[in-house]
């Protein structure tokens, strides 16, 4: 199956996870149907927006940093990320990720679900 660029969804989340701003999400595939991913999509957010401080129990979630600039919240610890930089939350784990920079932050996001 090929998916071209202009065949997938997009959505725009308000206050994604009580965060704040828009966040743009374009899904690179659908995974409604698919044994064990949860998400595999393109997230994009302008300067001041962010996802909020949420929990991933019985999953794990993966962000691939591709351009711009942020603070993470790892698990109550605070960390700047940007370009280049990978982010890993699973096992009862919490995150949050904002844009702190003057430029878009876009990470590419998958979230992978497994039996407890």
């Amino acid at each position: 199956m090929v998916i071209k660029k202009n065949e997938r969804k997009t959505e725009i989340k308000e206050k994604m996870r009580d965060g704040e701003g828009s966040v743009r999400i374009t899904h690179f595939v659908d995974t409604e149907n698919e044994n064990h991913t949860r998400m595999l999509a393109e997230i994009t957010l302008n300067k001041g927006c962010s996802i909020g401080y949420h929990q991933h129990v019985n999953e794990t979630e993966y962000f691939f940093i591709s351009s711009g600039a942020g603070i993470v919240n790892d698990n109550g610890k605070e960390v700047e990320v940007s370009a280049g930089d990978s982010v890993v939350t699973g096992n009862a784990s919490w995150h949050s990720i904002k844009n702190t920079g003057d430029e878009p932050l876009v990470l590419t996001a998958v979230i992978i679900t497994y039996d407890e």
